[in-house]
């Protein structure tokens, strides 16, 4: 087995001594920690609950040079960006993408509305069998661009924009049942455009709409509460807590239509971008699992 004679005279002296529990492999100390564990529980807190500028920094992810330079100002120690990727990873973190949120939002609010607001709404609206919808507005532009391109190895690769960019707003609203209504808005959203949007959404009708939607003045404005109140119950509308796009469940359609449709494409002109926008949707329109898979997602499963 490859072993010297001396190793084995050790082996058989630690036996005579201590018994077959001498012969048991000892573990490795290794060099001390510089960290203590309140330090290592402080780190974990911080990182996964405050963001960066909170503590003075100027870029709002954390990376490793940052916690490097937070350990450094916090417990006086040096240690090396490896160092601080190790010590991430023994605390149960990993590198990922996040999702945007903007400060100025009101967890207790937040909070309020998934377990007391929507809770209520949804109850109502089993009582008078009503269908609740999720409503949003959004741009596209032609010069979104997802997926990848080739290039020389090691090069990231550079994509130029034009300057002649053209855009078209949209409305939609999805239910947690799959169904989609949409319009193309040119120009910004106005009262009158939202209005019309309500009344396509009311046609042919028998039980009364729940909508759902942000904080944007149309949704807001006296000839839009005017409108409401003259269907008589037949529409209702809710209002989102601010700051809160990722609880609307009809943002994923606009991802879904930015990142997998539009984005894949070379478009020419304004109304190629119109006729393909069009078609995605009216496809989307015949996939109603597809638009009930959207509400898996974690931020709004609540609305499943």
């Amino acid at each position: 087995m490859g072993l010297s004679r001396p190793r084995i005279y050790e082996w058989l002296a630690a036996f005579r001594e201590g018994g077959i529990e001498a012969l048991y492999a000892k573990p490795l100390s290794g060099r001390p920690r510089k960290l203590d564990e309140r330090a290592m529980r402080w780190l974990h807190k911080t990182v996964t609950t405050k963001n960066p500028q909170q503590l003075k920094f100027e870029f709002a992810l954390w990376t490793r040079a940052m916690v490097r330079d937070l350990i450094a100002q916090r417990f006086k120690v040096r240690l090396s960006e490896v160092s601080v990727g190790r010590l991430l990873r023994e605390l149960g973190l990993s590198p990922q993408r996040p999702l945007a949120r903007a400060y100025q939002r009101d967890p207790q609010r937040v909070e309020a509305w998934l377990h007391e607001e929507y809770p209520a709404i949804r109850k109502e609206a089993k009582r008078t069998k009503a269908q609740v919808f999720f409503a949003d507005e959004a741009s596209v532009r032609s010069d979104y661009h997802s997926g990848t391109t080739w290039a020389p190895i090691g090069q990231t690769p550079t994509v130029e924009r034009t300057g002649a960019r053209f855009t078209l707003n949209f409305i939609s609203a999805v239910s947690p049942r799959g169904e989609l209504r949409f319009a193309c808005c040119p120009g910004t959203l106005t009262t009158a455009k939202f209005i019309d949007f309500l009344k396509r959404l009311m046609v042919h009708r028998d039980t009364p709409v729940f909508l759902i939607v942000d904080g944007h003045p149309v949704h807001r404005s006296r000839a839009v509460k005017q409108f409401v109140a003259s269907t008589q119950g037949q529409l209702r509308l809710f209002q989102l807590p601010p700051y809160s796009p990722d609880l609307n469940p009809d943002e994923l359609v606009w991802n879904h239509l930015k990142r997998h449709k539009l984005g894949r494409l070379a478009l020419s002109g304004p109304d190629h971008l119109k006729r393909h926008a069009m078609a995605f949707l009216r496809s989307l329109q015949k996939s109603p699992a597809l638009v009930r898979g959207f509400f898996q997602h974690p931020t709004v499963r609540y609305a499943a």
